[in-house]
């Protein structure tokens, strides 16, 4: 969720949408996300919308952010209707959300269930630290319905993780997944950081092979990005550490995707890897523009072309979820070029290619060229579709300005 969100128009306080948001209301798949924003430290390079203890303030509590979080559940429930709409998908991010008891987030899913319902096979994700879990715990989230772990990694280099502030040890991400095997989790993502300053070549071949090598089915790597207002950014200002080196990361992307094809792992989007049928369904309902809600302090939400973002701290969502009002600070609603734009921004990300139709006459030239310069495969631009290849990918960010002239 971006650090700033845009100003946006009020929304309603009783949350009603558009008719014309609920018009084709799940004809989509519907997923949900459920934003836990706690953490018992504060990472160097997190600008995410995250406290600690000390960040709080009085009058929050993480005792009672389950009933706030399932209050927000009902409220949806009756902003959406009485229509059908069972969740694809549920995941619930951070923060750190097994700072929570697993029966928190049980009992957060179970309201799901209970007020919207899930389809057949839902997909049902939680993050967690590598030490914010212990294999009790996993096995009471699988019994609660969860169905994916993703365990942040990051790396298993010490000096790297020091910079980056994380505080597991090297080996117990490994240690975490095998845990969640054991409790039955079919699906397990790792995520990785590289370029971050001090790694080497060796430090992120080691990262990779320990991610492998897990277990675990899905991995996201993405290269660090220094964010202003970050420990972080403030040690690289002083001079104390080098800025991250746009070449070193391009090279450990071709290093990652290189590691993790030849382990079985496919590209699917330009970030993340996966053996089959390992793919995050939820993470492709974002890039595919389907609906979503989201719950908790900052969560951003989709329904139907209308936009909206919740109110940052923990202390105003409460005030306003027990109020019974929407907690929602503002909202957009966007026009059909909004939408055709963001499709186009999101999709050509896929390994399932971006359809030539949702470009306008400049940018199907530009797509022609692209196929020409050997960023994009010819074989599924003849049959309708930009598919990037690996240096495609390398340039994706400037490669959609220009297929957005």
């Amino acid at each position: 969720m971006p650090s700033t969100p845009p100003e946006g128009e009020p929304a309603p306080a009783d949350g009603a949408l558009p008719a014309s948001a609920l018009a084709h209301l799940g004809e989509r798949p519907f997923a949900l996300y459920v934003h836990v924003p706690y953490c018992a430290t504060r990472c160097g390079y997190c600008d995410f919308n995250t406290y600690t203890a000390d960040e709080l303030g009085p009058g929050v509590s993480r005792a009672s952010y389950a009933d706030q979080a399932i209050a927000e559940v009902r409220f949806a429930r009756h902003v959406l209707g009485d229509r059908d709409l069972p969740v694809s998908s549920v995941f619930v991010g951070g923060g750190t959300p097994t700072l929570l008891p697993p029966g928190d987030l049980g009992r957060i899913l179970a309201a799901v269930r209970d007020e919207l319902g899930l389809v057949l096979g839902a997909e049902v994700t939680t993050e967690a630290n590598p030490d914010s879990v212990d294999a009790s715990g996993l096995q009471r989230l699988r019994e609660d319905g969860f169905t994916r772990m993703s365990f942040g990694m990051q790396s298993t280099a010490p000096h790297v993780l020091a910079v980056l502030e994380r505080t597991h040890t090297p080996g117990r991400a490994g240690a975490a997944v095998a845990d969640a095997r054991a409790a039955g989790f079919e699906h397990v993502n790792v995520d990785l950081i590289y370029a971050t300053p001090g790694e080497t070549e060796a430090d992120f071949a080691a990262s990779l092979q320990a991610a492998t090598s897990s277990g675990a089915d899905h991995v996201s790597a993405y290269s660090l990005i220094v964010e202003d207002g970050t420990r972080l950014a403030a040690r690289i200002r002083r001079g104390e550490l080098p800025d991250v080196d746009d070449d070193v990361a391009a090279d450990r992307y071709v290093q990652a995707d290189e590691a993790l094809s030849a382990a079985g792992l496919e590209w699917y989007e330009v970030s993340n890897w996966a053996r089959p049928g390992g793919e995050c369904r939820h993470n492709l309902s974002y890039w595919r523009g389907d609906d979503w809600w989201g719950i908790g302090p900052g969560a951003h939400s989709h329904v139907g072309g209308v936009r909206w973002w919740n109110v940052r701290h923990p202390a105003a969502y409460a005030e306003r979820i027990t109020a019974g009002v929407t907690p929602a600070q503002a909202r957009e609603v966007l026009g059909a070029e909004d939408r055709r734009v963001e499709d186009v921004l999101l999709r050509v990300r896929l390994r399932e290619g971006l359809p030539l139709e949702l470009l306008d006459g400049p940018g199907l030239d530009v797509a022609a060229r692209v196929v020409d310069d050997g960023l994009a495969d010819p074989a599924a631009y003849a049959l309708g579709r930009v598919v990037l290849t690996r240096r495609g990918r390398l340039l994706a960010d400037a490669l959609v300005r220009d297929l957005l002239p």
